[in-house]
């Protein structure tokens, strides 16, 4: 793992009064809670690096604890997901992996409690009579007509809903607090409900399952974590976290702190684990790693590293406000790691047939690249030269434009690591299409040589040999959505679908490339950042996928569109 530089910040601090006033007795536990129901996301790597980082940083111990308290959406695949993200991030919980299933009879025994102590009552109105009688943001609620009902009668009730009597939705049992309260949170919440569904890890086992905000604190106190670190969104949650435990100081070990930072607002995303469901589910992408998803999983596939996301998550800091990161950020933290680490290679996207009239037909020259132009240690490897090679369609202009430098009729460009080189003719199809040029080259300009600067020229292009470039089928990427902030405003957050985000082209690549192994990292020299997919890589036949191009294309696009000011709401 990458050394990160360690920015101060209002957790840090809370962290360091704590351990200052000896409150936890200097141990630093944390967790990080997700819900099985869909694959982690870029905005989960924030959280992630927190709660571990924290717990590495001050030599505690980060738990991993699965929120499975809803089975209608969880599934064993999306566990396994995630903890492979969390792994590839750098990261393990070494023995400290729960389930919120774990605690259920706890539960249980918990909200018999509350019901004995008269803090909890079964509630026999419907989801819609409940919901009238909650009142609003400027009108309080009302109370329940069963909210005075006996306790003994409710703990007959809630019994029998265990015992599975009750079909879903006759009964919840509800937390007494308080109904006129301005934080609608309090206003008597739901803290159990009838659902008759398979649990993927226990079963039949049950037909009554917790809610998150009743689940989740108990579930922090028997865990003796010190301090449970939430979104923004949950901050008018921590008082109803804080009653539960009060209600069960005697029960349970400690009473953790619970204590709120921004969520990470991306542009050009959508954070909302439902509208990746969505994408997902309606064939809008390939999967929940699909290298255009901002899941872990797909950003994976795309060639982002696991540096390069800890290296984000640091840049970006932790604070209270709200605010929104441009994709640009998370870009160039995978150009800064990648640039270190990746070979250089030579891959041609869109292949022009150059023919070098005055080479001779059967000679084969050797030119030599860098492996990387700032590691010499890393060494050079050896380009050959035949008499045709193949460049980008781009290089050449037969009418060229003002500033164009590159290859046109007449013009003078250097075959980067070899000679230079004069176009002197052009060669079209019946339809007009250039199919090939024709250039001379002179002997006395080879890179590396005396006569290397005999001229200077301004146009270098790169190019492969088409007796030795082999093809390989690679996947031109670009941000899935057109719109910086897709998921905000009055429209469909899928009508701002990139319709251009994906492009696959066969491609012609240097020889070695060929060996890539699956997730190898390469720098196609003027094209940006290829991985071989770790899903489609075979031997001998890789697939590259563009992890991003060498310079921010889209920086003009995004200074155009005005910010706006939204808040996303996802657990």
């Amino acid at each position: 793992m990458n050394t990160l530089t360690i920015s101060s910040n209002f957790i840090r601090n809370i962290i360091d009064e704590d351990n200052r006033s000896g409150k936890w007795n200097g141990r630093v536990e944390t967790r990080f809670p997700p819900e099985p129901n869909g694959y982690l996301h870029i905005g989960h790597a924030k959280s992630i690096c927190l709660n571990f980082g924290l717990a590495r940083d001050y030599g505690g111990v980060c738990h991993l604890r699965f929120d499975d308290t809803n089975p209608e959406k969880e599934a064993q695949e999306y566990v396994d997901a995630i903890c492979d993200s969390v792994r590839w991030l750098g990261f393990d919980w070494g023995e400290h992996i729960y389930y919120a299933s774990d605690y259920f009879e706890k539960l249980y025994e918990f909200a018999e409690y509350l019901i004995t102590k008269g803090q909890a009552y079964v509630d026999s109105q419907s989801a819609e009579e409940i919901r009238q009688l909650r009142g609003s943001l400027i009108q309080p609620g009302q109370n329940s007509p069963y909210r005075d009902r006996p306790a003994a009668e409710s703990l007959d009730l809630f019994r029998r809903m265990r015992a599975g009597e009750f079909p879903d939705g006759t009964h919840v049992l509800r937390a007494k607090i308080d109904m006129t309260s301005p934080n609608i949170n309090m206003r008597d919440p739901v803290i159990y409900r009838i659902r008759h569904i398979h649990h993927q890890r226990t079963g039949d086992k049950w037909c009554i399952y917790p809610m998150y905000d009743f689940t989740h604190c108990i579930s922090d106190a028997l865990e003796h974590i010190t301090h449970s670190l939430c979104t923004l969104e949950f901050e008018d949650h921590r008082p109803l976290y804080d009653w539960v435990l009060d209600q069960l100081v005697e029960q349970v070990p400690c009473h953790p702190q619970q204590i709120e930072f921004a969520r990470l607002n991306l542009t050009y995303c959508v954070m909302s684990k439902r509208k990746l469901i969505e994408l997902v589910e309606g064939h809008f992408v390939e999967g929940w790693d699909d290298p255009r998803m901002n899941t872990l999983a797909g950003l994976r596939r795309r060639g982002y590293t696991p540096a390069s996301i800890r290296l984000f998550t640091e840049r970006i800091g932790i604070s209270k406000a709200d605010s929104w990161i441009d994709m640009t950020v998370l870009e160039d933290c995978l150009r800064e790691d990648l640039n270190e680490h990746a070979l250089r290679r030579i891959g041609i996207l869109k292949p022009l047939k150059l023919i070098i009239d005055n080479f001779p037909e059967d000679q084969e020259e050797a030119c030599y690249a860098p492996n990387h132009p700032q590691k010499p240690e890393w060494g050079k490897r050896m380009l050959p030269l035949t008499k045709t090679v193949y460049i980008e369609q781009d290089d050449f202009m037969e009418i060229p434009s003002k500033g164009y430098f590159r290859l046109s009729p007449g013009a003078e460009v250097r075959l980067r690591y070899a000679y230079l080189i004069k176009c002197v003719s052009v060669v079209k199809n019946d339809q007009g299409m250039i199919e090939e040029i024709h250039c001379v080259y002179d002997p006395a300009t080879k890179s590396g040589t005396a006569g290397a600067d005999i001229r200077k020229v301004k146009g270098n292009i790169h190019w492969l040999s088409a007796r030795h470039a082999q093809p390989a089928e690679t996947r031109v990427y670009d941000r899935l959505f057109n719109h910086p902030y897709p998921d905000t405003g009055d429209k469909d957050f899928k009508s701002y679908l990139n319709p251009h985000s994906k492009q696959t082209i066969t491609a012609l690549v240097e020889p070695s490339l060929l060996d890539a192994q699956t997730e190898q990292c390469f720098q196609f020299e003027r094209h940006g950042y290829f991985v071989a997919d770790r899903m489609e890589t075979q031997p001998g036949k890789p697939v590259f996928n563009r992890a991003v191009t060498l310079r921010d294309t889209w920086g003009k696009m995004a200074q155009e569109q005005a910010p706006i000011t939204a808040k996303g709401r996802s657990k």
